[in-house]
């Protein structure tokens, strides 16, 4: 190669890369002012215009994850069915959790008959019920030696204060209780998997929550259906740190996230003013399953573990200046709560 044509290539690609910097920067502007606007971001305004501008929504989307196993609590519709049926799509290995055999069975001849995909399965449990918990990890167990990514997605918002058999608030019970749960008992394949990871399906509107008031269930006196759902969500965001500060990246990555706002089932009966009045930019189930399919299959080198997601990118875990005082201590006394209610229980 002569000189000048050395020089005109060294050139075009220092254009070239400046001019991919300058988009991305200009791609990352774009997303804090969406991230800022809440309702831009949370729509489907917010990954219509990220899909677009953000170097995350490019390469691996379609990654393989053939050979992986991966299990999806509450995958029998709306979000929970779209990660289910995006997993399946990349050739995974898709055991999903339920609490109605015959709704369970359905949804597995839709997911192969919209894959192709013939392995997918299913398993019966109530993570309201530790007991019912525990049938279901032994069972697991018992089947698959290993477990490449457990998706929590199951939740559920009660308009009226119930408990469970041993008196726990139901949404604490379902929410915090039993995903602690089914992720200790099934820490052994998720070992044995490693790199493997645990993806928490958070909502954004565990920010109006503080964690002191989380970490508890909350009384019949001052119940209230939309916050105990923010606080378990909290919860929730709280454990998957700690989880990560205790078990290194290399073994099992932790990853909470939120979804957005989207147009599911389960908004459309616990949340119905809210659906009538966003319903036109709600998202679709399948653009609120988006990143957790994403943190599934993307490279784990470039994820770390303990970060809280939103469209593809880290957000912050508080809207306005860190963690407040005390917050650290309180996850971990959760978290070792938790865990001696386990033991407890033979786990």
């Amino acid at each position: 190669m002569r000189p000048a044509q050395r020089t005109q290539e060294v050139t075009v690609r220092a254009t070239s890369a400046a001019g991919n910097y300058a988009c991305q920067q200009a791609g990352r502007a774009a997303d804090s002012l969406l991230e800022a606007s809440i309702v831009g971001s949370y729509s489907r305004i917010g990954i219509a215009a990220r899909s677009r501008l953000l170097p995350e929504f490019a390469g691996n989307s379609r990654a393989s994850l053939a050979g992986r196993v991966v299990l999806v609590t509450g995958a029998t519709a709306g979000i929970g069915l779209s990660i289910a049926t995006g997993l399946a799509r990349r050739r995974a290995t898709v055991h999903i959790l339920a609490r109605d055999a015959r709704r369970a069975a359905s949804v597995r001849r839709q997911i192969i008959a919209a894959t192709g995909n013939d392995r997918v399965s299913y398993g019966i449990a109530d993570l309201t019920d530790l007991d019912s918990v525990g049938e279901f990890a032994d069972q697991f167990a018992a089947e698959h030696d290993q477990l490449d990514v457990l998706v929590h997605n199951a939740g559920a918002m009660f308009r009226g204060y119930e408990t469970n058999g041993g008196g726990t608030e139901l949404t604490f019970a379902g929410q915090v209780t039993g995903p602690f749960a089914l992720t200790r008992l099934l820490l052994p394949q998720l070992l044995c998997a490693a790199p493997s990871r645990v993806i928490v399906m958070s909502s954004g509107g565990m920010y109006g929550q503080p964690l002191a008031r989380s970490v508890t269930p909350m009384g019949r006196g001052d119940y209230r259906g939309v916050t105990a759902y923010a606080r378990a969500k909290r919860a929730q965001v709280a454990l998957s740190a700690e989880w990560a500060r205790r078990i290194p990246a290399a073994e099992v990555a932790f990853h909470a996230m939120h979804p957005g706002w989207a147009d599911t089932p389960g908004v459309a009966t616990s949340l119905p003013a809210f659906r009538r009045l966003l319903r036109p930019i709600l998202r679709t189930p399948e653009q609120g399953a988006d990143t957790a399919i994403w943190l599934a299959s993307a490279d784990p080198d470039l994820l770390g573990s303990g970060r809280f997601w939103h469209d593809r990118r880290p957000r912050r875990v508080h809207l306005l200046g860190g963690p407040p005082s005390g917050d650290d201590l309180l996850a971990r006394q959760l978290w070792e709560r938790l865990e001696a209610q386990i033991t407890a229980r033979g786990g």
